[in-house]
């Protein structure tokens, strides 16, 4: 199993809607994957590593799927679509990785 995490990082000043991220765009990306996106998981960032310290994401997304390639198959199609959604909730980059799931949560 493989894990592709967004990751958006917190700046100052930057725009992000998370009920807008968790209620409707990840939905989206949902739905144009089908039954590749096993399920996926959406954080808020709420600190750092010190009391006070702000997070270093504002918010993140894990899609957990079977492979990467059975990701690639499923996103890409709809790539064009999914990114055009991103200014609808923010203004920030996101950063990407995969990376594989070596210890799951049971049943995953």
């Amino acid at each position: 199993m493989i894990k592709v995490s967004v990751m958006y990082p917190n700046k100052a000043g930057a725009r992000f809607n998370h009920e807008y991220y968790a209620n409707t765009h990840m939905p989206l990306v949902k739905s144009k994957m089908g039954d590749a996106c096993l399920f996926y998981t959406v954080d808020k960032g709420l600190g750092g590593g010190v009391p006070g310290e702000p997070p270093a994401y504002i918010a993140m997304c894990h899609i957990f799927c079977e492979s990467a390639e059975s990701f690639a198959a499923s996103f890409n199609p709809h790539a064009q679509a999914i990114l055009a959604d991103i200014p609808n909730y923010t203004d920030l980059q996101p950063v990407l990785q995969i990376s594989e799931v070596v210890i799951g949560h049971p049943g995953t």
